[in-house]
């Protein structure tokens, strides 16, 4: 009986100083990423039909909305490298239907804004296939492993999305503005200043410093760890 009691009582102390599926706690940050199952837009894309179609080496970039439960709700896709019509209708195509691993800011899910970069080229005869989280240049040339900072839709954060300024245009316009920020590793936008504006002079600089004045951001994440950053951000 003293044995039974001994081993009862010792089994009680494993399961409670040890438990058997204990949960690990959200992060603080975690950027929205495309993720591997069979939803994700990388393996959406039919690299095949692409080829057969006769896609040559292309490239085109998007942004989405990424719901918190990583569903798609809105995407653009804009800057197509010439000759990658075929591409940019496969992409939109497949956004339509994607899902994306959902972004957590300060230990929980947000909605974001996901910038990305698709590389479609043939090697020997094959088609391959490249999605990039980030739009600048060197990053890309390079294919470093960088997620660019994703503009947080809630929390504390005052961005609330991407507006035209329809006040100011009697007849819609497309326009691209280049924005130049620079936020640091806590996701604080520390830097916000308009570069460009095609048209300029009809409102759509102002229209997106406003939108992102009092943004917070998923911080750029490299080699998987938060980092602070600079870049050129399109926006249409």
């Amino acid at each position: 009986m003293r044995g039974l009691v001994f081993l009862c009582m010792t089994s009680l102390f494993l399961s409670a100083t040890f438990p058997a599926e204990a949960e690990l706690p959200p992060p603080r940050f975690r950027p929205a990423v495309l993720g591997s199952g069979p939803d994700s837009l990388v393996n959406q894309i039919d690299t095949q039909d692409l080829l057969k179609k006769g896609q040559k080496d292309g490239a085109i970039m998007f942004c989405c909305r990424v719901a918190t439960t990583g569903d798609v709700v809105w995407y653009r896709t804009y800057l197509p490298v010439p000759g990658s019509d075929l591409l940019e209708a496969e992409v939109r195509k497949c956004l339509d239907k994607a899902r994306l691993a959902p972004a957590i800011y300060e230990h929980k899910p947000v909605d974001v804004l996901f910038y990305g970069t698709v590389f479609f080229s043939i090697v020997d005869g094959k088609p391959t296939l490249h999605i990039f989280a980030n739009q600048e240049a060197a990053e890309l040339k390079a294919a470093n492993d960088f997620i660019g900072p994703q503009p947080v839709i809630g929390a504390d954060s005052k961005f609330t999305g991407l507006h035209y300024p329809r006040e100011r245009m009697t007849v819609f316009v497309k326009g691209l503005v280049r924005l130049a920020l620079k936020v640091d590793v806590a996701g604080n936008l520390q830097d916000l200043g308009a570069l460009s504006e095609e048209p300029p002079l009809v409102g759509l600089a102002q229209a997106a410093l406003t939108d992102f004045t009092g943004a917070k951001f998923i911080p750029a994440f490299r080699d998987g760890d938060p980092v602070e950053c600079s870049i050129l951000l399109p926006v249409l």
